[in-house]
């Protein structure tokens, strides 16, 4: 392989830790007690850090600390506390979601790693571009990619990748996915995911189609090498330490050229076994998978000898001693871990009795590094003649050299500089201007909903745009002053040439409004020279973020949907306190709850003659649509609406009717309704606007 990536281990408690060190991580990744996408684990707190760290540096072991959830405006100063914490502490890496946590640390701590968590669903090199450019240090990429699509992105980027190579398959794109929090208010944006995915759910007559096996590319670590892949990454931080024993045992033996054991880590944990259908390109029906009886009772027959992989610190750092006993002085032990040395002084050699102290007699001694991670490779004796140290004082030696040694490699990581933080700034006595009436702003699927007297800003996918060049001119004849383009959130490698096209189509129809929502999708319309406009798949849950985005080029932006409007009106005075580009909210939409490249729908020929519009349905009998997009992702919509046009809602700055299912006709009651601010017919949900966001 062309160099040798780092393994990376999951650790959610010290039991986890120690498995992974001990059994041959090169870094491990955890989270504080808050803000990070694994909240329920045990995590580790800010007290115990300090000890955690040393005991992996020590190892010369890597720590990236999480803190990868999404911020709301009344935790924006616990979150720097937080990410104080991890820096302070000697953080290898910060791994990040929000943007406010990234440009924090970035002020603050500049010469701390920024790592773009997989959260962020960077899927492309415009993407990773566009992470270089705002000053992040690696990507973790999104689990859907496929081994070409990873080179890609390496060759046009150069930026450092990390790789998911085993572990539990989100069946949605990271980070777009919405649906434990739609239905049971605990977001996985927000560290607190319920799994729902998990549960049965049937779509063309298959049961569980919403559960993937779990990913395993470990036969493939030297190809993803090559790719350019720096960092194995394990998931799992809520698995128990002998799964990660497991795990890591794994990828080290394909690393030190050693079969893996499979069978072990299959029965540790697996959901009807794995698959690596992503990373092949064989997105079929052989990736869905549940975890059966038979899954769950296979553990016991593996759990003590994977237990026993970890029971023990292992010495597997080697040291060079040099002992030196000479007449009236007092011995001295140096030694050496590559290019650390240190040295510690001992007692008078004495004038031997019998036989003089020789490297054998010494070397029995000196050896007996147990419970320290090192293990002696070599020792030289310089020593006088007829001289004699008692084994007593050289075990003494022994203790103080390693434990001078231990402090010298962890001083290695030495605490990095701060910068001070500024006051804050006084805001401006002047009164500031009331917000205007908000605008209403409508996205449609297709030309075929537009009605008259529709409103004057329009959002329509840019492949309708694309191909139907006469839509444009229908809406502004209907009403629509302003055109936006929406640019497809998810746009693998393989189809980024199609979207460039289509970029060019309809710039030559005057189309200079983009509405995106992924860094990628930004990234491009400036490279368009298009007007961004920035949507609510960005994710947008406080002020700074905003303000981040802002400073990006964004003309304005939609706040996130999981917001619950006290939140959202606090998120609003911040914005306007910073000056930060203007902000709207959804007022309606089928919202849109899981973005996935395996299609559950897909037969087991692939596509066959499907229409690209399916239903799933839940175990309680729930009907979901299920909408194909252009063949290059599918998306599940909630079972029932948002609508807050009958609510005492925040004053934004614009309102977004996001239509897809509706007809024409039912597009324009929605939108009378709303101005009128009355109720609609049949079901509805407030979504998260009046409840609590976990």
């Amino acid at each position: 392989m062309k160099r040798r990536p780092e393994i990376l281990a999951p650790v959610g408690g010290e039991q986890q830790l120690k498995a992974a060190v001990r059994c041959g991580a090169d870094a491990v990744y955890f989270g504080l007690q808050d803000f990070n996408a694994r909240r329920s684990a045990d995590n580790f707190s800010g007290e115990a850090l300090p000890k955690t760290m040393d005991y992996c540096h020590e190892r010369g072991v890597k720590v990236y600390i999480t803190v990868n959830t999404l911020i709301k405006e009344g935790e924006l100063s616990a979150v720097k506390r937080a990410a104080d914490t991890a820096c302070e502490n000697r953080a290898d890496g910060l791994i990040v979601q929000d943007l406010a946590v990234a440009e924090y640390a970035k002020k603050r701590w500049p010469d701390v790693p920024l790592i773009a968590s997989t959260q962020m669903a960077v899927h492309n090199a415009e993407g990773t571009l566009m992470l270089k450019e705002m000053g992040f240090s690696r990507a973790v990429l999104a689990r859907e990619l496929s081994l070409s699509e990873i080179r890609e992105i390496y060759e046009k980027t150069g930026m450092e990748l990390e790789s998911f190579v085993h572990g539990a398959h989100c069946m949605s794109v990271s980070g777009l996915c919405y649906i434990s929090s739609i239905i049971g208010g605990r977001s996985g944006n927000r560290g607190l995911c319920a799994q729902p995915c998990r549960l049965d759910c049937s779509v063309c007559g298959r049961d569980h189609a919403l559960s993937l096996k779990d990913l395993s590319y470990i036969k493939h670590i030297e190809e993803l090498a090559n790719a350019g892949v720096c960092s194995l990454k394990i998931e799992g931080r809520m698995k128990r330490p002998e799964y990660v024993a497991a795990s890591v045992s794994a990828c080290r033996a394909v690393l030190d050229g050693r079969e893996p054991d499979m069978e072990a880590l299959r029965a540790v944990f697996s959901r009807s076994g794995f698959t690596d259908g992503y990373l092949t390109g064989k997105r079929d029906l052989s990736m869905f998978g549940y975890r059966t009886k038979e899954d769950v009772t296979a553990a016991s027959d593996v759990l003590k000898d994977l237990a026993a992989l970890y029971e023990k610190e292992p010495q597997n750092i080697p040291v060079d001693m040099v002992l030196t006993a000479e007449e009236g002085k007092p011995s001295v032990l140096s030694v050496s871990c590559g290019e650390i040395s240190v040295r510690a002084e001992g007692a008078v050699p004495q004038a031997a009795r019998t036989l003089p102290i020789t490297e054998e007699y010494a070397q029995r001694s000196l050896s007996k590094t147990g419970g320290t991670p090192y293990y002696l490779r070599s020792l030289k004796l310089i020593a006088g003649e007829g001289l004699m140290l008692p084994s007593s004082q050289l075990n003494e030696l022994r203790r103080s050299a390693l434990e001078s040694l231990a402090e010298a490699r962890i001083k290695e990581f030495e605490k990095r500089p701060h910068m001070p933080l500024k006051a804050p700034e006084t805001p401006s006595e002047a009164p500031k201007p009331g917000k205007g009436e908000t605008a209403l702003w409508t996205r449609f699927e297709s030309p075929d909903q537009l009605f008259s007297g529709c409103p004057e800003t329009v959002i329509l996918p840019l492949h309708r745009l694309a191909e139907d060049p006469g839509c444009a001119d229908r809406a502004r004849e209907l009403g629509a002053k302003t055109i936006m383009a929406e640019i497809p959130p998810v746009v693998w490698p393989s189809g980024m040439e199609r979207v460039r096209r289509q970029l060019l189509k309809i710039k030559e129809l005057n189309i200079t409004d983009a509405y995106v929502e992924n860094l990628g999708g930004l990234r491009l319309s400036k490279e368009y020279d298009m007007a961004a406009h920035g949507g609510m798949f960005l994710n947008i849950t406080n002020s700074e973020a905003l303000l981040r985005y802002s400073g990006l080029g964004l003309k304005d932006c939609l706040l996130s949907f999981e917001l619950p409007f006290k939140d959202m009106e606090e998120t609003l005075s911040g914005a306007d306190e910073k000056g930060a580009v203007p902000c709207g909210l959804v007022v309606y939409g089928y919202l849109p709850l899981m973005k996935f490249r395996a299609c559950p729908a897909k037969g087991r020929n692939g596509c066959g003659r499907c229409s690209g519009i399916n239903k799933l349905t839940d175990r309680k009998g729930e009907e979901f649509t299920v909408i194909c997009r252009e063949k290059q992702y599918s998306e599940i919509l909630n079972c029932v609406p948002l609508y807050a046009g009958d609510r005492r809602r925040p004053h934004a700055d614009h309102e977004l009717l996001y239509f897809t299912v509706e007809s024409s006709d039912t597009c324009r009651k929605i939108k009378e309704a709303l101005i009128e601010g009355l109720p609609i017919d049949g079901r509805r949900t407030a979504g998260l606007y009046l409840r609590d966001l976990l």
